[in-house]
C-alpha cells in the first residue's frame, strides 16, 4: 500500500477506515496536498471564476463557442478542455433548457476521467472506485432524487459519455454525495465542489484535529493541534456552532452515522450554545422546549419568506424573550441578519450584527475556525467601506492570525490581505 509522507491509512474493526500520522506535526503544518481527482464550478460563480484554476479575476476570456465558461486565458482553457468539452456543445444545444445540477455535472466530469484508466495523484493512498457509498441507507426521497440527477445525466450527457449499469451510477452519485468536499473562499462562499479520494478517508470529530483549506482546486490539511506519532487525522464535515443532538441530526440525516467524539458524550458546550435570559423566575422546559421548536421551523423557512430583515428582526425579538444572546439559534438569527443587511447595501445595520456575532463566535468556535476567520473579514472589510481604518486594521490582524494556521502564511488570500492592507 502506498503512502503519503508522514500519513499513513489505518483500518479498523471499531473505527472502519482512516488516516493517522506518522512523525510530529505543529500548529499550522501542511500534512499534505491533494489535488481534485475531479471538480466542477458552481453554474451560479460562472463569469466570476476561471474555471479551470478557480482565480477571481476582472475581464475573464469566454468560450468563443458556447459564450458560458470563462477563462484567465488560452492556457487555462486548453487544461480545461478535458471537462468543459462535455457541455460545451450541450449549452449550445439546449440553451435556457440546459440545467443539470452541480452533482450531476461533477458525476460526468467523474465518468470521463476514470475512462482514462492510469491512478491520479488524488489516489495515492485510495482509487477513487473505493470511497464509501451509502446506497443502501438511502431513504425513497434521497433515491428519488438521485433518479432525477441520473435521468439529466443521460439527457445532458449522454453523447458524451459510456454510461454504467444503473446499479453502478446510484453507487457513484452516492460515493459523490457522501465524499464531496465544498471549495470555498476566504469568507466561505461557496465557490465549487471536487472529489479528493485520499481525503475521503479523514473521518469526522467535533473536536477536529485538521482543517481542510484550498489553493484554487488543490485541498491542504494542516494541523489545527500538536500532533504526536499514532494520532488521527480529524476534520468537521459539519457548522460545529450547534448543539450535540443538533450536530448528529445532521451527520445521520447526510452522513449515515452519529459521532461519539468527546464532545458529544459529555456536551460540555451545549449548556452555553442553549443559554436562555437569567429571570427571578427560572423560565419553565416547556417554554424553553417550545422556543427551540420555533427557532428550528424559523430557520427552515427562512429562505421562502418575502422580507427577509422582518423575519429576522421578528424571530430575534420573539426569541429574546426565552433566549440569551449566546444562544446559538439566536446567534443563527443575527448572522442571517447580518447577511439580509448585505443584500441590501446598508452596512452599518451589518456591522451592529457582525459585532454582536463575533465575540460570541470566538467563545464557541475551536480557536482554529474558518467560520470566525470569515466573519473578520467581512467585518474589516465593512469597516473599510464606512473609514473606520483603525478597526479594520485591527480585526484584519485577528483573521490573519486563524488563516496563518489554516491557510499558511504564504497563501495568496493572505498575500493579497497583505497588500491590500499596505495599500490602504
Amino acid at each position: 500500500m502506498m503512502n503519503i509522507a508522514g500519513i499513513e491509512r489505518f483500518d479498523s474493526l471499531e473505527k472502519g477506515r482512516g488516516l493517522r500520522v506518522t512523525r510530529p506535526f505543529k500548529v499550522g503544518e501542511l500534512l499534505f496536498s491533494c489535488p481534485a481527482f475531479s471538480y466542477v464550478l458552481s453554474v451560479r460563480e460562472r463569469g466570476f471564476y476561471c474555471e479551470f484554476c478557480f482565480t477571481r479575476k476582472e475581464n475573464l476570456a469566454r468560450c468563443g463557442k458556447c459564450k458560458k465558461a470563462f477563462y484567465c486565458n488560452a492556457k487555462c482553457q486548453k487544461g480545461d478542455w478535458s471537462n468543459h468539452k462535455l457541455e460545451c456543445s450541450a449549452m449550445n444545444a439546449f440553451g435556457d433548457h440546459w440545467c443539470p445540477s452541480d452533482l450531476t455535472r461533477l458525476v460526468a466530469r467523474i465518468l470521463n476521467k476514470k475512462m482514462q484508466k492510469e491512478r491520479s495523484a488524488s489516489e495515492v493512498i485510495l482509487p477513487v472506485q473505493d470511497m464509501q457509498s451509502h446506497v443502501e441507507d438511502e431513504d425513497n426521497e434521497k433515491r428519488e432524487m438521485t433518479e432525477v440527477d441520473i435521468a439529466a445525466l443521460y439527457r445532458f450527457y449522454g453523447k458524451h459519455l459510456e454510461m454504467p449499469e444503473h446499479k453502478d451510477l446510484l453507487t457513484i452519485f452516492s460515493q459523490v454525495s457522501c465524499n464531496g468536499f465544498t471549495i470555498e473562499d476566504d469568507e466561505l462562499s461557496h465557490m465549487g465542489t471536487a472529489v479528493y479520494p485520499d481525503m475521503a478517508l479523514i473521518n469526522h470529530s467535533c473536536l477536529p484535529s485538521v482543517i481542510v483549506t484550498y489553493k484554487g482546486s488543490t485541498a491542504e490539511v494542516r494541523a489545527v493541534q500538536d500532533m504526536k506519532p499514532g494520532e488521527e487525522l480529524l476534520i468537521t464535515y459539519i457548522d460545529l456552532l450547534y448543539p450535540t443532538d443538533d450536530r448528529n441530526i445532521r451527520l445521520r440525516e447526510s452522513y449515515y452515522f452519529c459521532c461519539d467524539c468527546q464532545e458529544c458524550k459529555y456536551k460540555s458546550m451545549d449548556k452555553a450554545k442553549l443559554k436562555v435570559q437569567k429571570r427571578s423566575d427560572p423560565i419553565e422546559p416547556d417554554i424553553i422546549n417550545n422556543m427551540l421548536r420555533y427557532a428550528k421551523k424559523t430557520i427552515r423557512e427562512f429562505r421562502a419568506f418575502k422580507s427577509l430583515l422582518e423575519m429576522c428582526e421578528h424571530s430575534l425579538e420573539h426569541m429574546g424573550g426565552v433566549f440569551a444572546d449566546t444562544n446559538v439559534y439566536m446567534l443563527h438569527m443575527m448572522y442571517q441578519a447580518m447577511g439580509v443587511c448585505l443584500c441590501l447595501t446598508d452596512p452599518y445595520g451589518a456591522v451592529r450584527y457582525g459585532e454582536k456575532i463575533i465575540k460570541l463566535y470566538s467563545q464557541l468556535y475551536p480557536p482554529y475556525s474558518l467560520n470566525v476567520s470569515s466573519l473578520y473579514l467581512k467585518l474589516g472589510r465593512l469597516y473599510m467601506t464606512l473609514d473606520r481604518k483603525t478597526a479594520a486594521l485591527s480585526i484584519f490582524k485577528k483573521a490573519m492570525a486563524i488563516m496563518e494556521v489554516t491557510h499558511g502564511k504564504d497563501h495568496l488570500y493572505l498575500t493579497k490581505l497583505r497588500k491590500e492592507l499596505t495599500q490602504r
